[in-house]
């Protein structure tokens, strides 16, 4: 951090009457001129302050015209009694230090009390411009130190345009290539015994400027992270990235929300910052279980409405990458139902809205995991026994066909809905299991569903037939199948003499010892496997040349025996 040191003498201010209200300067002159700041009397001297300040000038002046008291108040001054110590201390020549924590309250300061080179060369607000300009502005952490400060006076900080100079610092900063990155910045994600063993080795990661972006309130964040997408030399999934890192550090767990009705309205006013930087037009890239939980907590603080359904229609564009555990979003009026099962069918039904007309264009395998996770939501979701069997039916059915190939999940949720809500009328228990295709249930399910005693005894005599009539066709698909293999073994012919000739005389000699015998039986066997793929393959020309087919035999016989004692 680097801070400016002005003046050379030695500090005189001091408490007075053992109370820090009364301010005083050790000096042979008696003082003659009072300040007033909030509640603290500064009693100082004319001729020092007035020299470098043009406004305590005209308060002087107006106040001995009116032959009123020399005391002169400065109302809603920047910075406070601290800063006008400091300012008081700079006009005495008394050594001060201006650092990234109170450039900005004393450039404020020094605007209002128009400390200017008109009245004194070297005045204040020059001071301080230079160092803001040639070090606070140069430097990554001191940019961040003062855009902060400037959340305590943003009126004077925007009207000396500090906030601005700030924010373009640190953008322009975020868009720098990270092999360009020289100086130090705060990185505690992903650092493993590697990193830390060997950090002058490791490279800069491209995100490195998000944490320290993170020490920002939401006001300024917003504004720097406005700049940054304006530049568009950051990636979008780093800007995600950057914005999931910044909601970790500052939105507790969805437990913790209702601290207070401060943290509500904080915790408010950053959900809608954050929305406001997830437009399509940005480029923003962020995944959907962090989308997700946005609008989790959002449903909880009260979020505006547009801005909740803007979250929602980002969200559903990408619904197949959630989880179950994302989807349990809490209702907001705990009342009725434990989850906010309408929302989820909002986002259903947006996901299949928007891709009806690319139905051929979209993988089929995006349609199967969206079935996957509805059935699983289902099924967590049946637990609830305040949820009528309409909003369960009706999410259910939102699925097309195609999302849902198997049936297993379904069944899954229905059996848990079924236990859980034993009063349901007969109707409604039709109603529900009418959702299970007994047709699209494995044979597991299929197995359990005939057990289950709270399924209709339609349903279990469905699923008994089906499974019959599955039973029936595999047993019909296994006797064609045994008899084409037995088929094809009638038409593979005998083993030929000219095989069986060679073998006796192979035998014959193989008296001679165990060997032989041996390279024999080998012999014979690779030749069976060559008979076989020969006779496949004359089978067709046996049919077009008729009677010339036995001499061909012959031939072949003679060929293979010629054949067999060259492998021997």
């Amino acid at each position: 951090m680097k801070f400016m040191k002005l003046g050379s003498k030695p500090d005189a201010f001091h408490s007075d009457y053992e109370s820090n209200s009364v301010r005083c300067v050790s000096s042979e002159l008696e003082t003659d001129f009072i300040v007033i700041v909030d509640d603290v009397h500064f009693h100082l001297h004319k001729f020092p302050l007035l020299s470098k300040s043009n406004r305590l000038q005209k308060l002087a002046l107006t106040a001995s015209e009116e032959n009123s008291d020399s005391d002169v108040h400065l109302v809603d001054f920047p910075g406070g009694p601290k800063i006008f110590e400091i300012c008081a201390k700079f006009c005495y020549g008394i050594t001060v230090s201006i650092s990234p924590y109170n450039v900005v309250a004393v450039r404020c300061a020094a605007e209002y009390l128009e400390m200017t080179e008109d009245i004194d060369k070297s005045n204040l607000i020059l001071k301080t411009d230079v160092f803001f300009k040639s070090s606070i502005l140069c430097s990554w952490k001191d940019s961040i130190i003062a855009l902060q400060t400037t959340t305590v006076l943003p009126e004077w900080s925007e009207d000396v345009e500090i906030t601005a100079k700030c924010v373009e610092a640190i953008a322009t900063k975020t868009a720098i290539d990270p092999a360009c990155v020289t100086w130090s910045y705060t990185y505690n994600r992903k650092i493993d015994a590697i990193n830390k063993e060997l950090p002058e080795i490791c490279s800069v990661p491209n995100d490195w400027w998000a944490e320290d972006l993170c020490e920002l309130d939401i006001d300024v964040y917003k504004r720097v992270m406005f700049a940054v997408i304006s530049k568009k030399r950051v990636e979008g999934d780093l800007m995600g990235e950057a914005l999931k890192t910044y909601c970790l550090r500052w939105l507790p767990d969805c437990n913790n929300l209702f601290e207070s009705v401060d943290h509500v309205e904080r915790y408010k006013s950053l959900i809608e910052s954050i929305i406001c930087l997830l437009t399509p037009d940005k480029g923003v890239k962020c995944s959907c279980s962090f989308l997700l939980k946005l609008l989790k907590v959002s449903v909880l603080v009260g979020v505006d409405q547009s801005l909740r359904h803007r979250l929602i229609g980002e969200i559903s564009s990408k619904l197949d990458e959630a989880s179950v555990r994302d989807l349990l979003i809490p209702v907001e009026h705990t009342e009725t139902t434990v989850y906010d099962v309408e929302l989820v069918q909002d986002l259903v039904d947006r996901f299949f809205d928007d891709k009806k007309n690319d139905l051929l264009l979209i993988d089929p395998r995006r349609y199967a995991v969206i079935g996957r996770l509805i059935d699983g939501y289902l099924a967590e979701v049946a637990r609830d026994r305040n949820l009528p069997p309409s909003v369960f039916v009706t999410l259910s059915r939102s699925i097309p066909d195609a999302a849902r190939p198997v049936h297993d999940g379904i069944y899954g949720a229905v059996d848990v809905y079924l236990k859980e809500h034993p009063k349901l009328t007969k109707l409604e228990k039709k109603t529900v299991c009418e959702l299970i295709d007994v047709k699209k249930l494995s044979a597991h399910a299929s197995i359990h569903a005939a057990q289950n005693d709270r399924l209709p005894l339609r349903t279990v005599v469905q699923i008994l037939f089906h499974e019959q009539v599955r039973a029936a066709a595999a047993a019909r698909a296994k006797r064609e199948q045994e008899r084409e293999e037995h088929d094809w073994e009638i038409k593979l012919p005998l083993r030929s003499k000219s095989l069986r000739t060679p073998s006796r005389m192979m035998d014959g000699e193989g008296k001679e010892g165990g060997s032989m015998r041996l390279m024999a039986s080998r012999s014979r066997r690779i030749l069976e496997r060559f008979w076989v793929v020969g006779v496949s393959q004359r089978h067709g020309e046996s049919k077009s040349t008729g009677t010339s087919g036995s001499s061909q035999s012959k031939s072949s016989s003679s060929s293979s025996r010629k054949h067999r004692y060259s492998i021997s």
